[in-house]
C-alpha cells in the first residue's frame, strides 16, 4: 500500500490557503497547516502546526513537529503573506522591510526546513503562491509587487538547482481572487496629497477586482495539480485573463503594454 502523502501549507486560517489545505485533504493528502495563533480556526481535517513564518525558531520547531509525526514532507505551499496599500514614496522602508520577511523571507525560511528532507527521499514539490503582481507592476502595491517579484526569481533559480535531486519549486500566479487582501491590507505610514486622487481610483479598482474575483478553490485545484503532475510547469497562471496577461506581457511591445495598462488603472484620469 503506498504511503500517504504528506503536506504542509503556511497561513491556512483563511481564503487561499485555507482552500489549498481543504482541497488536499480531500485528494487523501495527510495535511499540516500552519498558523500563528494557536486558537485560530482550521479546516476540517487539517492538523494545525503553530508557526511565524517570521521567527526561525518557530519554523524549525513546525517543520520538526511534522516530520516527528508523519515522517516525511512531499509538499510544501507557501502561502502565507500581507500586503501593503499605498504609493512607494508614501511606504517607510521599516514597513516595506516588515512585509518582505513574511511574504520572501518567509518563504525562503519555510524552503530552507523542508529541503533537507525532501532531498534525503528525493521527492518533493515546494509550491509558491505568487501572483499575477509577480510578472506585472502594482501601482500604489508596489511593495506587494516586489515581494512577488523577487519570489519569482527565488523560485525559478530554486527549481533549477533541485530538480536534479527528485525536488521541484514550482509557482502559481492568481489573479483577483475573493480573498481578504483587500481587507486585510496595511496602509502605508505616510498619506501625500500629491498621490491622492491617483491612489483612490486604484484602490476601488482593486477592491472591485476582490470583489468579483474567482473562488479561491480555483487556485487550490491549480496547487495540487501541481502536486501531482508528472511534468509540471513552473508557472500556472489562475484566474479570469491571468494566462492572457502573461502572455500580453511577454508579447506585446512595451509602449502598447504600458499604455493598456494604464488605462485599466485610471492612471491617467
Amino acid at each position: 500500500m503506498a504511503e500517504q502523502r504528506v503536506a504542509v501549507v503556511t497561513g491556512v486560517s483563511s481564503g487561499i490557503g485555507r482552500a489549498t489545505a481543504s482541497e488536499l485533504q480531500a485528494r487523501d493528502y495527510r495535511v499540516f497547516g500552519t498558523v500563528r495563533a494557536p486558537a485560530a480556526e482550521l479546516p476540517e481535517g487539517v492538523e494545525r502546526v503553530v508557526v511565524d513564518v517570521r521567527d526561525e525558531a518557530s519554523i524549525t520547531a513546525g517543520v520538526s513537529e511534522v516530520l516527528e509525526k508523519a515522517g516525511r514532507i512531499d509538499v510544501l505551499v507557501n502561502n502565507a503573506g500581507t500586503s501593503i496599500l499605498g504609493a512607494i514614496e508614501e511606504t517607510e522602508t521599516e514597513q516595506a522591510r516588515a512585509l518582505f520577511d513574511v511574504n520572501f523571507f518567509g518563504a525562503v525560511r519555510m524552503t530552507q526546513a523542508v529541503l533537507p528532507a525532501m532531498r534525503a527521499q528525493r521527492s518533493g514539490r515546494i509550491i509558491f503562491v505568487s501572483s499575477v503582481v509577480g510578472f506585472l507592476p502594482a501601482p500604489f502595491m508596489g511593495f506587494y509587487a516586489a515581494s512577488k517579484h523577487a519570489l519569482e526569481g527565488y523560485a525559478e533559480s530554486l527549481d533549477h538547482e533541485v530538480r536534479g535531486l527528485g525536488v521541484r519549486a514550482l509557482l502559481v500566479e492568481p489573479g483577483y481572487m475573493k480573498t481578504r487582501l483587500d481587507v486585510n491590507s496595511s496602509q502605508a505610514t505616510r498619506s501625500i496629497q500629491d498621490y491622492a486622487a491617483a491612489r483612490e481610483r486604484v484602490s476601488a479598482g482593486i477592491n472591485a477586482g476582490v470583489s468579483s474575483g474567482g473562488d479561491p478553490a480555483l487556485v487550490a485545484r491549480a496547487i495540487a495539480e501541481a502536486a501531482v503532475a508528472p511534468r509540471p510547469r513552473l508557472r500556472y497562471p489562475v484566474g479570469k485573463g491571468a494566462g492572457t496577461l502573461a502572455r500580453l506581457r511577454n508579447w506585446l511591445p512595451a509602449a502598447l503594454f504600458d499604455r493598456g495598462f494604464r488605462k485599466e488603472f485610471h492612471l491617467d484620469s
